[in-house]
């Protein structure tokens, strides 16, 4: 049987997601305008806004629906 590797997580994920879309908007500058450049700006952007919707989840105000 295969063993799996545990890797512990410094980071949250919403830090992660915010850094990932960081690092595509860095890359997508360094491009032309062109279809690579937005398809890294579509990824940055869905980043961010997973980062948004999971600190949105985390919040102590959000509330299970009554």
């Amino acid at each position: 049987m295969q063993q799996r590797y545990r890797i512990k997580q410094t980071t949250s994920p919403e830090e992660r997601l915010a850094y990932e879309a960081f690092r595509l908007r860095d890359e997508a500058r360094s491009l032309p305008p062109g279809i690579e450049r937005e398809r890294l700006i579509r990824k940055a952007r869905q980043a961010e806004t997973g980062s948004h919707i999971s600190e949105w989840l985390r919040s102590p105000g959000l509330r299970a629906p009554t």
